[in-house]
């Protein structure tokens, strides 16, 4: 094989990398923000929104999952911020109320910068583990990505500390793993100061390698990844690759990488290889279908549907709409894991519920179109999206 044949294998390759990333998720850490200090790296904040302004150009929808807003709290409040430097949970928390407005200003000046508009979305471990808020947090996130805004989202320290350490999601790793699976992020790209996993603590072992690709996380990765960081940070890599586990799990690619490396999201959207990868480990859909089952058990109703939308289903893949609804069974709430069946009264499958059962009653057998003369408040022209819907 020649050197040319070579290079167009490789730009297959990378090529295919790409048409992967229609969705990412950038989690960028406390160290890499601020570092043992209490000013944000403007420079590195700005050169951040330069590369996601990039992805978007090339069509990638990304959302950042951030830190930062102790550290700004901290030194907005001064020498009253030195002060707080107690692990109380209240202390933690006046300081995340006072610095998440002037982070998202950071975050706002740069972005503007190239024309890109950003959100804030302040999230708890509850929102995402309840099914209607889940719901209403998927829906809002993928209209904002439909605008083409950038949700800039932050754990919301402010009210989701219960004051057990293990209640938090640490250092916002695991906070963007789950965004992750909310979103259908086909990549999560974990930001920090270390260019990623070593083979030992490169500070204690100077032959310590970095490790280029995990395929699976077992005990052994846990023990090179050590225990969780303290102090200003609650991350560390032993949360990274935790959230690896958690997003390979759910359907997508997990890659830790130093935030400091040279346009480091678009060499890794064009297919090189920086830091550590971990592979998905099944597919989004999958792991879709897992969760939703899971809340089978309690299914309080469901809907039985006409042959056209067996078809629309079950062939084409699309969502549930009201038009093919012939009729309504049980009561069940916005939120809710209903069934749906065909006229022959078998299951055809699950999802979660974009109306209640009295709403769908009103819907059933009429053009989403008509929705907002027919009910009080419009959540789209699904009863079920396809991505909340798991076949049998």
């Amino acid at each position: 094989m020649t050197p040319r044949s070579r290079t167009t294998a490789d730009e297959r390759a990378a090529e295919a990398g790409r048409k992967r990333w229609r969705r990412a998720v950038v989690k960028v850490g406390t160290q890499l923000i601020s570092g043992t200090t209490d000013t944000l790296d403007d420079r590195l904040l700005g050169d951040l929104a330069r590369q996601v302004a990039e992805l978007r150009k090339r069509g990638v929808e990304v959302l950042l999952v951030t830190s930062g807003a102790v550290a700004a709290g901290r030194a907005a409040l001064g020498a009253r911020g030195i002060q707080l430097e107690r692990r109380d949970v209240a202390y933690r928390q006046v300081l995340a109320s006072v610095g998440q407005s002037r982070l998202m200003g950071v975050y706002q000046r740069h972005f503007e910068e190239h024309g890109l508009t950003v959100s804030q979305a302040l999230l708890s471990r509850g929102d995402l583990e309840s099914r209607l808020r889940y719901l209403n947090i998927r829906n809002t996130l993928e209209r904002l990505l439909a605008l083409g805004v950038v949700p800039v989202v932050n754990e919301n320290d402010v009210v989701a500390v219960e004051e057990l350490e293990d209640e938090v999601f640490g250092d916002n790793d695991r906070l963007s793993a789950m965004v992750a699976n909310t979103v259908d992020a086909e990549v999560l790209v974990l930001l920090g100061e270390v260019e990623g996993l070593f083979s030992n603590d490169p500070n204690l072992d100077r032959t310590a390698t970095l490790v280029r690709e995990v395929d699976r996380i077992d005990e052994a990765v846990e023990k090179i990844a050590g225990p969780p960081m303290g102090g200003r940070s609650r991350g560390g890599m032993a949360s990274k690759v935790q959230a690896a586990r958690i997003a390979t799990a759910f359907g997508a690619t997990v890659v830790i990488a130093s935030g400091r490396e040279q346009d480091v999201l678009l060499r890794l959207y064009d297919g090189e290889s920086v830091g550590t990868k971990f592979p998905a480990s099944s597919t989004a859909r999958e792991s879709r279908k897992r969760w939703i089952l899971t809340g089978v058990s309690s299914s309080r109703g469901g809907v039985a549907v006409d042959s056209g939308a067996v078809r629309a289903l079950v062939e084409r893949g699309h969502s549930l709409l009201p038009a093919g609804i012939t009729d309504v069974e049980g009561g069940f709430g916005r939120g809710d894991i209903i069934s749906i069946k065909g006229p022959d009264g078998r299951v055809l499958g699950w999802g979660l519920a974009n109306y209640g059962s009295d709403d769908v009653g009103l819907l059933k057998g009429k053009r989403s179109e008509g929705r907002l003369t027919i009910v009080a408040n419009d959540y789209g022209p699904e009863v079920v999206h396809r991505n909340n819907l798991a076949l049998a």
